[in-house]
């Protein structure tokens, strides 16, 4: 009986290690495509993938980022811009509309400012950003979001048949801060895999 224990305890351990040692694959993957972007070159319009927004309304650290990307993207090469993101639970208000406020605040025309206020993840953003550019008569997006999250964004892009650029806000807070991120979006990808290539409903 103790031999047949330690037996499964063995295989138990053997088969924790590689699940480790798979995941932490995983998030090298994802370093090595975040670092792997190719630069933008021909883009027409700009979708900004939305992030946080705090409970008091103020814009989490991570959105600001991405809306500080867009504003730098917009002046390099001016074009319209979809900002896009839906409130959650607990959040006062839509993403889209804070970041939209903050885009304007940092000098860019209402007018070039476009709302998606109902996108609840990844592929919403994409679907609903392509439909407003495409009303607009415009094909070439750049695609804007955290560097960890931006290769799984154009590749949801290209699924949604467009052919993104993307620019990388960069994640500039402590370890902590990045690792959470990163192991998170190594999990992700996971999911993004079994939807492509298995047909899960996920």
């Amino acid at each position: 009986m103790k031999k047949r224990l330690r037996r499964i305890f063995k295989v138990l351990a053997i088969l924790a290690i590689i699940g480790v040692l798979c995941y932490a694959a995983l998030v090298g993957f994802v370093v090595y495509r975040e670092k792997h972007v190719p630069d933008p070159s021909d883009y027409d319009s700009i979708i900004v993938l939305g992030a946080q927004v705090q409970p008091d309304g103020e814009p989490s650290v991570q959105l600001e980022w991405r809306v500080d990307k867009a504003v730098e993207m917009y002046f390099a090469s001016p074009c319209p811009v979809v900002v896009s993101g839906a409130q959650g639970k607990d959040e006062p208000c839509p993403e889209a509309d804070v970041m939209r406020e903050l885009m304007i605040e940092a000098g860019v025309p209402a007018g070039a400012v476009y709302t998606d206020p109902v996108s609840d993840n990844t592929y919403q953003n994409i679907r609903n950003g392509k439909a407003i550019i495409e009303e607009l008569g415009l094909s070439k997006p750049l695609i804007i979001t955290s560097d960890y999250h931006l290769p799984r964004a154009m590749a949801i892009a290209e699924m949604e048949g467009v052919e993104p650029q993307g620019a990388a806000s960069p994640t500039r807070q402590e370890l902590g801060f990045w690792l959470k991120n990163h192991c998170r979006e190594a999990l992700a990808w996971g999911k993004f895999w079994l939807i492509r290539y298995v047909g899960l409903d996920l």
